[in-house]
């Protein structure tokens, strides 16, 4: 990286004035799940001093579930949800606990924010969650923010928290992120293996060319691997939110500047905040299936979706509820509010709009999702 570049960095990273920092199960905790006193010690002094020089902070934590393994007796992580909801009901108080009392030390009061996918994937309950931030950080107290194990189903789950802590940086518009695990940075292959190459920077996709993120850290207390992290990169800057990745311990050093770990450049244009909202938080109800033809329309000319390019419909749904457009491969290409239920499609398969509106009334001769309701997803 040349000087003007890590002199860019440097000064992104120092005037973020809200800043949301992720962390990592493996990074609080030991080998045999209890929480480690000395790295939450020092995760929170690192944070305690970033809002002490006048950013507001937000905390993304895991860790509930791996801190309430040891305290029930359990030596991994359980697989069965049930037990998963149980060690995280327990955890999330030993956790919340720890947190208050270490940045007591600080004087810094904290408050919790439990959040399911409902919470992000509904605009009136995202909002919701949105106003309690602000307000906690208008009070002076930092959000420590988890996804809420104890009641979420396999179904309506982040799966991870670097999505989650992607989304928030998002909603809250965070001047930086930082996703801290237990690998150093980015590297082109496992970083385990020897010739894995560390990348310093990613300014666009292309930087991303030949990274293979598959590889999980270390850890098996945690559900995250690198690929969790890339994804989560991606949201985050391609809503405009520079993003840091790194290790735990150097929490320090990246919340003062120093330049560590790999730096995610925030795109040019910031996703307008309804697209963003439809592209990452948003579940699909069903799958419409595309011709050629129609795929070349959404994707590369940006049209919107009529009834001809479409020759099948998957899933139950209901107008304005979010759909997934697939190619003719099985690849989810883009996703949009359909203006029609489920039910309603069959018979406008295939056909104009023209021919539709002659036969049913003016009422069918509109798009199935217009082009303002559209998204290009990422492929």
């Amino acid at each position: 990286m040349d000087g003007s570049a890590q002199t860019a960095r440097a000064a992104a990273v120092s005037s973020a004035r809200l800043v949301v920092v992720k962390v990592g199960s493996s990074s609080l905790t030991t080998r045999s799940g209890g929480l480690d006193p000395a790295r939450l010690d020092a995760l929170v002094d690192a944070l305690a001093a970033r809002r002490a020089a006048g950013s507001d902070v937000i905390l993304v934590s895991s860790g509930a579930i791996a801190a309430g393994l040891a305290p029930l007796g359990l030596a991994r992580r359980p697989r069965d949800l049930a037990t998963q909801q149980a060690a995280a009901s327990v955890g999330q108080v030993a956790l919340t606990h720890r947190y208050t009392e270490s940045f007591g030390r600080h004087g810094q009061r904290v408050g919790q924010v439990l959040l399911t996918v409902d919470e992000v994937i509904r605009r009136s309950r995202y909002r919701n969650a949105l106003r309690t931030l602000r307000k906690l950080l208008d009070l002076g107290v930092l959000p420590i923010v988890n996804e809420n194990d104890t009641v979420a189903t396999e179904e309506i789950r982040f799966g991870d928290n670097d999505r989650l802590a992607a989304l928030v940086a998002a909603l809250v518009r965070a001047d930086l992120l930082v996703l801290l695990s237990d690998v150093d940075a980015l590297y082109d292959g496992d970083p385990r293996r020897p010739g894995a190459r560390r990348i310093e920077v990613v300014r666009d996709a292309s930087d991303l060319a030949g990274v293979d993120a598959g590889a999980a850290g270390a850890s098996g207390v945690g559900t995250g691997g690198m690929a969790t992290k890339v994804d989560a990169a991606r949201i985050a800057s391609g809503s405009g939110v520079p993003v840091v990745l790194t290790a735990a311990p150097r929490a320090a050093e990246v919340l003062t500047g120093h330049q560590v770990g790999t730096y995610f450049h925030a795109a040019a244009r910031r996703t307008r905040q309804r697209l963003f909202w439809l592209a990452y938080a948003t579940a699909p109800h069903g799958r419409l299936h595309l011709d050629a033809g129609a795929v070349r329309a959404v994707v590369d000319r940006r049209l919107s979706l009529l009834p001809a390019g479409v020759h099948g419909v998957e899933g139950t749904f209901a107008a304005g509820d979010p759909v997934d457009l697939v190619d003719p491969a099985g690849r989810s290409v883009a996703r949009g509010l359909v203006n029609y239920d489920a039910a309603e499609l069959p018979r406008l398969l295939g056909r104009t709009t023209h021919d539709l509106a002659a036969e049913l009334g003016s009422g069918y001769e509109r798009e199935l999702i217009h082009r303002d309701d559209l998204v290009i997803l990422h492929r």
